[in-house]
């Protein structure tokens, strides 16, 4: 579940002052041979730096000094200082090394090649034999891209004529990477910037004009391709781009210093794997500008702890909430802030709820399977939650994986007679497979049995995994805008509360996470009726209690016509409700922000498409229409119910332990 809002790390503020200048040599240490022969280099490189910015100019171009810096003629660059600076940066990359190799050599992560990478070079080599098989095919290939280099040679001689030419290519208008006015002005960067895009564009058409080839392989040949276009990006390199040239120049390469630095503090926060800082964690603490809406934890076993919300009316309905987040993020996605938290919005509005709150599993629960999380988790809840309220019934909501796990736990006690649950929510949710978006591309037979292979290393998934998979489905929002900004700019990123939670990554028990990619992902039992549990089938079509599904629009993660589809497989009643936006920002969307719209239409039968057609647009936030969804089901209200029980008493106060639990 990581669909999360895009965000310029450039808008982050503004990065550490420049040192002042020192009048005496720096102290000695084990780096100083290199920042001696820095000082030489130092010189070469501002050189050729100047007769770069002079070439990049061009004829119909004034250099500028104060963007396009030309050896003494820039202001404020000083050889000395940056050849103390590049010292301190080889010093800074010996950190990088280190950080990398320590957990490598101490045996906690394997040097062998990635099964990923394995992967990417087998399916790039069938899309590559499918082209080098027919000579005609290679000669057409051949002949696309070379064509679209002389068109860019023709339009540069043009320009560099003073003629009027039109680009051979445009980046999307929506494309963050190339917004810096130079890559526009600038001949030598327009023609470095135009001739990647003819070169992505030509690896795109590779793909899809590849004929003959399973649709499996195609989409995964789709992926990589995109990432590997995304890493050369002309654009994620220091003297490739005009504003990191620049921004080095001005600083004397103190930009690069800060941003190694950065580099070998998120490679050790990943243990040896980088993890990518995309919000300032220095900003946020969960408990104390995080999940904050007051409650107690009032149970916890060793998979979860049970939160119950201090109510804020003196009435509250008289039919309690459980909420069952996902196991892969943390619950407080749901309780960021007081403005966005949908926790505190359905207190505030009379709703008794609890909240399961996922322990961040290690090792030794290696064997916990989703049977354990099903009876530790949803069926426990409504013990306690029993004894606490006095109700037999509860209202439920369940998010992403949580809401597959709660339809799985439905499914269960239908089968078993028992009446526990009033009605169900389900949040992006899947429990059909079969349209399961670009996740799906991570699993086939052979990578789940990568990941089950590393998985025995440890008994978990390792929550940087996790978080790098979903990041990469966005690279050019959640990875390459940051890798620029961190270690290149040498910026702290802007402190944002969602991508602090994006970043707070769990680890998934090895038995659970192969049973969930088993039999939903990878063979989609759960809408066959195969998928077995506590020793029997299960069958959704026993589940005859309202559901209210919401999906939204632009999800990538759970696609809405994949929810859509899963909708038809419940026995019941299900109102199928379409949001506004993407994964997160659809359903953290509080009516106060007036953000976005959802659609409500008839039941949920036939196409996706047709559904849509028939649907009704409504403006803002769907919450108030939820609200009176479930007071449909029953309006009575009773007093405000105390936290806990003499059974169950507090045992601290929100949002708990479990959650401030590390990867």
């Amino acid at each position: 579940m990581d669909q999360v809002t895009k965000l310029d790390p450039a808008k982050a503020g503004p990065a550490r002052p420049k040192r002042a200048k020192r009048s005496r040599p720096p102290q000695a240490s084990p780096f100083d041979p290199a920042a001696a022969e820095a000082v030489p280099a130092a010189a070469e490189v501002a050189a050729a730096a100047a007769k770069l910015s002079a070439v990049a100019a061009g004829p119909d171009k004034t250099p500028d000094p104060a963007h396009d810096p030309t050896g003494e003629a820039a202001p404020g660059f000083d050889a000395e200082e940056f050849a103390r600076n590049l010292g301190r940066l080889f010093e800074e990359s010996g950190h990088v090394v280190a950080s990398y190799l320590k957990p490598r050599e101490d045996g906690q992560i394997a040097t062998q090649m990635s099964d990923e990478m394995a992967d990417m070079v087998k399916t790039l080599s069938h899309l590559a034999e499918y082209w080098l098989a027919d000579p005609q095919r290679t000669v057409e290939a051949q002949s696309r891209l070379v064509s679209g280099y002389m068109e860019l040679w023709t339009s540069s001689l043009k320009r560099l004529a003073g003629e009027p030419a039109e680009p051979a290519a445009k980046p999307d208008p929506k494309d963050q990477r190339f917004k810096d006015p130079e890559w526009s002005s600038n001949q030598f960067f327009d023609f470095l910037k135009q001739g990647y895009l003819i070169a992505a564009g030509w690896a795109d058409g590779l793909v899809k004009d590849a004929r003959g080839i399973d649709e499996g392989t195609l989409k995964k040949a789709d992926f990589y391709m995109r990432q590997l276009t995304a890493a050369l990006s002309p654009s994620n390199f220091v003297l490739t781009n005009p504003e990191v040239l620049r921004e080095t120049l001005t600083s004397n390469g103190e930009n690069l210093v800060r941003g190694m630095k950065m580099l070998a503090e998120d490679i050790q926060a990943g243990h040896g794997s980088l993890k990518i800082r995309q919000s300032d964690p220095t900003r946020f603490e969960v408990g104390k500008n995080l999940a904050v809406t007051p409650g107690k934890v009032i149970y916890q076993n060793e998979l979860m702890q049970l939160i119950q919300y201090t109510p804020a009316t003196s009435r509250v309905l008289k039919t309690p909430l459980l909420i069952v987040p996902p196991w892969i993020n943390k619950y407080y996605i749901l309780d960021l802030n007081p403005e966005k938290s949908f926790i505190r919005w359905c207190v505030e509005n009379g709703l008794t709820v609890f909240v399961i709150s996922w322990v961040n599993p290690d090792g030794h629960l290696a064997q916990k399977g989703f049977d354990d999380y099903v009876a530790q988790g949803p069926l426990t809840a409504l013990d306690v939650i029993k004894e606490v309220t006095g109700e037999d019934e509860v209202h439920s909501i369940g998010y992403c994986v949580g809401g597959t796990l709660l339809s799985v736990t439905l499914a269960h006690m239908a089968r078993l007679g028992h009446q526990r649950i009033k009605s169900a929510t389900l949040f992006t949710t899947q429990v059909d497979f079969t349209h399961a978006g670009e996740l799906k591309i991570f699993v086939d037979e052979e990578q789940v049995a990568g990941i089950e292979r590393k998985m025995a290393e440890h008994g978990y998934l390792s929550g940087s995994e996790m978080a790098m998979a979903f990041n990469l489905l966005r690279s050019n929002d959640l990875i390459w805008p940051y890798v620029v900004n961190n270690y290149l700019k040498g910026k702290v990123p802007f402190p944002f509360d969602l991508l602090y939670w994006n970043s707070d990554s769990t680890r998934m028990p090895a038995a659970n996470h192969s049973f969930y990619l088993r039999n939903c992902y990878l063979n989609n039992n759960l809408t066959k009726g195969k998928m077995e549990l506590f020793g029997h089938k299960l069958n959704l079509k026993d589940v005859t209690i309202p559901i209210f599904n919401l999906a939204t629009r632009e999800d990538h993660i759970a696609p809405a016509r994949s929810a859509f589809l899963g909708s038809t497989f419940f026995g019941g009643k299900v109102d199928f409700v379409l949001a506004g936006s993407g994964h997160i920002a659809g359903v953290v969307n509080p009516p106060a922000k007036q953000k976005y719209q959802f659609w409500t239409g008839p039941k949920p039968a036939g196409s996706y498409d047709t559904w849509l057609t028939k649907a009704k647009e409504h403006p803002g936030s769907w919450w108030p229409y939820w609200l009176a969804w479930i007071t449909k089901k029953g309006s009575a209200t009773v007093a405000a119910r105390a936290v806990g029980s003499r059974t169950h008493p507090p045992i601290e106060d929100a949002p708990g332990s479990y959650v401030k639990m590390k990867a």
